[in-house]
Parts: C-alpha cells; sequence; structure tokens
C-alpha cells in the first residue's frame, strides 16, 4: 500500500511538473513578444510576464519536480529490484535530460531579467514542444516497459504527434504574420489619412 501511495504521488508529481514546463516556456514567449509593442505596455508587460515566470518556476514547475523526483526514488528504495530492467535506465536517461531542460529554463529566465535574451518567439514556441517529446518517451517507456512499441504503427502515432506540433507551430507563425500584416495596413492606412488632411 505504501509503493502505491508512492507512485499516486509520482504521478501527481508528473502532472505538475510538466503543466509547469509547459506553461513556463509559453510565459517566455508573450514575454519576448511583449518587445513589439509601444511604452508604456512594453515595460509593464515585460514585468508582469517576470513577476508570473519567476512564481510559476518556484511555486509549481520546481515543487512538481522534487515531488516526481522524491516519489520515484522512494519507489526504488522500496522495490530495488526495479532497476534491473533496461526500460527503466531508458526512462531515466530522459528524465535527466527533462532535469536539464527544467534548468535550462531558469537560465532563460535569469537572461531576459537582466535584459541580455536573444531567443525569438517563434524559437521558444519549437523549444517549448520539448516537452511534449520527453512526456511521449516517458510515458511509452513507463506503459510498454522492456515491450517497447517499434512496430511502424507505433511509429506512426508518434510521426502525428510531430506532425500536430508543427501544423499548432505553422498556425501560430501564419497568425502572427497575418497580425503583423494588419499592423502594416493600419499604418499605411493612418499615413494616407494623415497624408490627406
Amino acid at each position: 500500500m505504501t509503493y502505491l501511495w508512492f507512485k499516486a504521488f509520482h504521478i501527481v508529481g508528473v502532472v505538475v511538473w510538466f503543466a509547469g514546463l509547459f506553461y513556463l516556456v509559453r510565459l517566455f514567449v508573450y514575454h519576448v513578444e511583449a518587445n513589439e509593442q509601444p511604452e508604456p505596455a512594453r515595460t509593464i508587460l515585460q514585468q508582469q510576464y517576470q513577476i508570473m515566470e519567476t512564481r510559476l518556476y518556484k511555486l509549481i514547475t520546481t515543487p512538481g519536480m522534487v515531488l516526481t523526483v522524491a516519489m520515484a526514488v522512494a519507489m526504488l528504495i522500496m522495490v530495488p529490484d526495479t532497476l534491473k530492467n533496461p526500460w527503466l535506465h531508458a526512462k531515466l536517461g530522459f528524465v535527466v535530460l527533462l532535469i536539464g531542460y527544467h534548468h535550462y529554463c531558469a537560465r532563460l529566465m535569469k537572461q531576459m531579467a537582466k535584459g541580455e535574451f536573444k531567443w525569438s518567439g517563434q524559437q521558444l514556441r519549437w523549444l517549448n514542444e520539448a516537452p511534449t517529446v520527453f512526456l511521449v518517451v516517458i510515458v511509452l517507456l513507463a506503459v510498454f516497459k522492456n515491450n517497447f512499441p517499434t512496430a511502424p504503427a507505433a511509429w506512426g502515432i508518434f510521426a502525428m504527434i510531430v506532425a500536430m506540433g508543427a501544423i499548432i507551430q505553422l498556425y501560430a507563425r501564419k497568425r502572427r504574420l497575418d497580425k503583423e500584416k494588419q499592423a502594416a495596413l493600419n499604418t499605411d492606412t493612418g499615413e494616407m489619412k494623415a497624408g490627406s488632411a
């Protein structure tokens, strides 16, 4: 029964951690795109996003990571033979990469706070897809264990997930370009009205 409690809270930690990671990089996108706003909106938005990012990272994302790892360690202590399974080695490898991603997000936050950030909104949108890949692979390893699906159908499903991510990115890009065109059109119209007056 104790093992099941650890497992339940491990899953809760995973959900919280991934929710935080998904939203954190989305906030980075909004933070960077606030540069396109005129003052004083730019400064107000950037300050607000910085507060939201810091709170999300410290109060949700990092506690989710700590809970996930702590409950995983507790489960391994209870059933140490699990460590003999190759699928768990692969899963732990992806978890280590995910922890690296988590800390890389903190580094990006510090760069933004100092005004040294160079990434574009589009680059951040692509970065925001990384947790999706980690999530899919980690869940597949946890469910299928040593029978990880290698059949063409499994890779077809994986390809559909990647395609959905790409479609979302292309749609976001189209919306951004449409918005830029509309802003340029509004500027041209305003200049024509000013010239005719």
